[in-house]
Parts: structure tokens; C-alpha cells; sequence
């Protein structure tokens, strides 16, 4: 599964290689209930199609009738505002005291192997930095190796894309398969290790790195910042200790969790204590691992696990 984002540069690049006239439109702020963070991106082309979501429906059928009767952005980007008033509230059906602020970009064909390369990173999972002159409307790429918030200093705008998130899995079990499935379409880039050399050899995760290594010393090799996820998931103490007693040492990870039973995980704290980690440390870990929904097969583990980060990266949004 690709994330909405990707899919639409994908689409924005196949539709400049077919001579199409496009605008790209980005939320560059939000003030009080916007209904998608910044950084959501939509784009549409002359013939009127549109990819992409800015608020789920309503500011996109009037931001695509302003630009079909070329209203805006018709030679350099321009930005608007929604939700300003009562009556946009009203007419557009943002929620009440919601704002959004949207820049948008009129791109042209020629533009068509900058974008094919944008593509081409992203889909690569590959971390790239788009710089756009909004006074221009010049717009140029760069590589970067971290993720940054979407800002504007004076006229320029730097909106990094590819993977916001690092996943980092212990385990490589049917749950860390779903789990790379789904997460990918969150925007996290997922890594998978396991000490256990056939599970590795035999692993049916495709789309995501699986390491044969010891844990401990495989997160060591790693930024625990405050974009990574740590989960444990080989129900083997000797396995997801070292790796937890690893990432609890460390400051960074938003996330660290462990899947077992209520029973398991108390005894895992009991083990932990017992390894010199201490009490504030171990009230980090998130285990039993996930919201409780009542999930049992390996997809609905999966399902509460992200409904979890999702829910703790929307909370960090608000702060």
C-alpha cells in the first residue's frame, strides 16, 4: 500500500509526461479543527481531475472551480485561506473554528522530469526535500537523510517528502508482516530484525529490510528520535528484553511497545526492574502492546498497534 501523498506525485508526474497543465495544493497551516494536517497535498489538471484530499470534499470542489476558471495560481503560486469567516465555515462545512491555509502551484509539463524524480525517490522510500520560490514559483530538490516539518522561511517553502516515521520491529512474525503492510501507508519506514536465522531466510515480508542480527546491537545502529517506533513482538524474553532494555535506556522513541498478554507484560516489567532499568523508564513501555479493541489474529493486532501510534502522533500535533 502506497500513502496518499505518494500517490499524489505518482499521479502529478504521469499526468505532466501526458503535456497535462497542473496545480499542486499544499496546506502549509492549520489553526484549530482542520480536518488534514499540514503538509496534505492534492492536485488536480486542466481536464478537471483531482488526487489528493485537503478537507474531505469541500475545499476541493471549490479550490478545483476557482482553478478550472482560472482564478488562481494562474502564472505563480498563490496562496488562499478557508474558514476565515463564518460563511466559509458555513458554505464549505469545515468544522466550527477550523482554518486552513493552502498554497497553490501552477506546474506545467516542462516541469515533468523534476517531478518524475520526485516520484521516483518517493517511491524508493527515499527522504527528498522539494524548495519552491513562492514568489517565482522556482522550484528545485534536494536529498536529505531526516525528516523535517514543512516550513516556510521568507519566500521559499520546504516541504520534505517520503516516510515521516521510522518502525522499527523485533520480530520477524506474521504480525511484523501486516505491519509493514499497513504502516507503509502511514508514512513510516519499516525495518524488521531477528536473531533467528531460518525465520529471517523464510520471512514473507517483502517490502520492508529483515535482519538477521541480535536486537540490542541492531538498535544501536539506530536513531531513537522522537519520529521511531520500537515494538517487540517475538514473545521470547530473550529476545524482546534486550531489545526493550535497549530502547528504554534511550530517550528518543515516541513509541516503545511489546505484544503479550496483560499477565506477560507484568512479568516482563518484573524482569526488566530486575535488569536495572528503571521504574521511569519501564513506565514508557506500552505493553500489552496496542489499543484494546479486542483484536486477536495477526491484521486486527496489527490495526491496534497503528490505531495507537495514530492516535499518539495526533496528540503530538496539537502540542
Amino acid at each position: 500500500m502506497n500513502s496518499l501523498d505518494q500517490q499524489v506525485v505518482v499521479q502529478l508526474s504521469q499526468w505532466l509526461q501526458a503535456g497535462k497543465q497542473c496545480w499542486l495544493c499544499t496546506i502549509i497551516s492549520t489553526f484549530g479543527s482542520s480536518p488534514r494536517p499540514v503538509g496534505s497535498l492534492l492536485a488536480c489538471n486542466e481536464d478537471g481531475l483531482y488526487v489528493g484530499s485537503l478537507s474531505g470534499g469541500c475545499v476541493e470542489d471549490d479550490l478545483r472551480e476557482s482553478i478550472n476558471k482560472r482564478e488562481l495560481a494562474t502564472e505563480n503560486p498563490e496562496k488562499i485561506k478557508y474558514g476565515v469567516t463564518v460563511e466559509d465555515v458555513q458554505r464549505l462545512g469545515l468544522p466550527c473554528g477550523g482554518t486552513l491555509e493552502v498554497v497553490i502551484e501552477p506546474i506545467r509539463p516542462e516541469s515533468h522530469p523534476l517531478y518524475h524524480t520526485l516520484a521516483d525517490n518517493i517511491s524508493a522510500r527515499k527522504l527528498v526535500t522539494r524548495m519552491v520560490d513562492l514568489d517565482s514559483g522556482e522550484t528545485t530538490l534536494e536529498n536529505t537523510d531526516k525528516f523535517e516539518p514543512l516550513a516556510i522561511t521568507g519566500s521559499v517553502l520546504r516541504h520534505t517528502y517520503g516516510p515521516s516515521f521510522q518502525l522499527l520491529l523485533i520480530g520477524a512474525v506474521q504480525v511484523a508482516y501486516y505491519l509493514a503492510n499497513m504502516a507503509r501507508a502511514l508514512d513510516y519506514q519499516v525495518e524488521v530484525c531477528d536473531p533467528r536465522k531460518e525465520l529471517v531466510e523464510h520471512s514473507p515480508i517483502d517490502n520492508a529490510p529483515v535482519v538477521n542480527a541480535m536486537p540490542d546491537d541492531w538498535l544501536r545502529t539506530k536513531k531513537l528520535d522522537a519520529q521511531t517506533a520500537v515494538i517487540a513482538l517475538c514473545h521470547d524474553p530473550r529476545i524482546d528484553d534486550m531489545a526493550l532494555m535497549e530502547a528504554l535506556q534511550e530517550t528518543g522513541a515516541f513509541y516503545i511497545g511489546a505484544m503479550g498478554s496483560a499477565r506477560t507484560s507484568a512479568a516482563r516489567r518484573k524482569r526488566l526492574l530486575q535488569l536495572d532499568i528503571t521504574q521511569q523508564q519501564i513506565d514508557r513501555l506500552h505493553a500489552p502492546v496496542g489499543l484494546d479493541i479486542g483484536s486477536k489474529t495477526p491484521p486486527e493486532i496489527a490495526i491496534a498497534i497503528l490505531a495507537e501510534l495514530t492516535s499518539l502522533r495526533a496528540k503530538a500535533r496539537k502540542q
